[in-house]
């Protein structure tokens, strides 16, 4: 039976680098993923440049059931701490939106930087690797049922991520092992996901799918209603883009979204005066404040004929129009669900976990990093973030305590 310090089970962005930090730190460690193909999930985001952190990263941006517990671990390894090791491996990178940084390159690249800085620990990797049993020891310890063997070691990380996207490797292995050892689960639901509505709700809107345009989206009332300004994406069945896979995140079901379809415009009075000065039709008028298709589609809807001359047109209509535009109501009817949700809300319970290093409060030893703790950060390389800094936390923590045990 092989015996190792540290086991990290899911070799995705939190299990890589927390398998190669802890190496480094002096961790005999192994890593091990059910998976063939290694980090499927960074390879494919981005478009396949990996949008692998966002500058302005911090405890604002990750919704959990415990929303002070990501503190710790932000604070310790920071975006810049990140920007800093990607420089250092000569990667090139630019900021697209917001904060948000890409390889210039490939998400490859990303990937091959985290098995450097594991081969630099000397981590041992086992892919695939299949686990079917894992048992505390009552010495302290763990034995693991292998696809490869029997194995032991002091310390067990999970890292295996969440419920999005089954076709690359997702399982709800980790947070079956999690319950089995007698920790709570916050409900996973799909977060960073298009939203879908009825079909014959839908209709009217269906032939607008792929037009896009900056809106503001908002759901939820009181304290807790959120917005995002961001881009929306019309589609056949419903709406996406980043302004819907932001809000999905908050929404839940039976609740309205309210969107502002021109939230750089001041449709009443721009409507209101062009009436009293332009010789222009409604549907022209309309088209030149937004998409046409747009105008198109909402003069359809509210039964106003598009031909008709401003000076014709009745003030409560103009008003009612602007309304519809800038406060339109609609409630979803679901999601598209794990195959194509970016990530994962809920999971490990964090009031379970310590702050400072990710350690079971149930079972010592123990500790649950990145997408599958109650941690979801917003689009944008927060999630990416937040792999790395509860990765890094994990690692150093399991070193550190390994040494304080050596010298006692």
């Amino acid at each position: 039976m092989q015996s190792f310090d540290l086991i990290v089970v899911g070799a995705g962005a939190a299990g890589l680098f927390c398998a190669g930090i802890a190496g480094q730190l002096g961790q005999h460690v192994l890593l091990l993923d059910h998976a063939s193909k290694l980090a499927e999930k960074i390879r494919i985001s981005g478009g396949g440049r990996c949008n692998f952190t966002n500058r302005e990263a911090g405890p604002a941006n990750f919704l959990s059931e415990n929303p002070n517990f990501c503190r710790s671990a932000l604070a310790r390894y920071s975006a810049q701490d990140f920007i800093g090791l990607v420089r250092k491996h000569g990667i090139a990178f630019h900021e697209k939106h917001k904060g948000q940084l890409f390889c210039d390159d490939s998400s490859e690249q990303i990937i091959q930087m985290l098995l450097r800085e594991c081969e630099a620990g000397g981590v041992q990797r086992w892919q695939p690797c299949t686990v079917a049993d894992v048992r505390p020891l009552a010495g302290g310890g763990f034995e693991l049922d292998s696809s490869a063997g029997s194995l032991r070691t002091t310390r067990l990380v999970i890292a295996t991520g969440g419920l999005s996207i089954p076709k690359i490797g997702a399982s709800d292995w980790g947070l079956r092992l999690a319950q089995r050892l007698g920790h709570s689960i916050v409900e996973p639901r799909p977060a960073l996901v298009p939203l879908t509505f009825a079909p014959a709700d839908w209709a009217p809107f269906a032939e607008l799918a792929g037009l896009s345009l900056p809106v503001v989206v908002s759901t939820g009332a009181g304290k807790q209603r959120t917005r995002f300004h961001e881009d929306l994406l019309f589609t056949h069945r419903g709406l996406s883009g980043p302004a819907i896979l932001q809000i999905s995140s908050f929404w839940h079901e039976g609740q309205a979204l309210s969107l502002d379809l021109a939230p750089e415009q001041q449709l009443a009075p721009a409507l209101l005066n062009a009436k009293n000065g332009s010789k222009r039709q409604l549907g022209n008028e309309l088209a030149e404040l937004l998409p046409s298709r747009l105008a198109q589609a909402w003069l359809a809807r509210l039964a106003l004929p598009g031909n008709r001359p401003m000076a014709d047109c009745k003030d409560k209509d103009l008003q009612r129009l602007a309304e519809q535009l800038q406060a339109w109501q609609l409630t979803p009817d679901g999601s598209e669900g794990w195959r194509k949700a970016e990530v994962m809300r809920g999971g490990v319970d964090t009031r379970e976990l310590s702050s400072q290093s990710l350690e079971s409060k149930k079972v010592p030893g123990l500790h649950f990093i990145g997408e599958v703790v109650d941690v979801t950060g917003w689009l944008g390389g927060y999630n990416f973030q937040w792999a790395w800094a509860s990765a890094a936390a994990c690692a150093r923590a399991v070193a550190s305590q390994t040494e304080a045990l050596a010298i006692s």
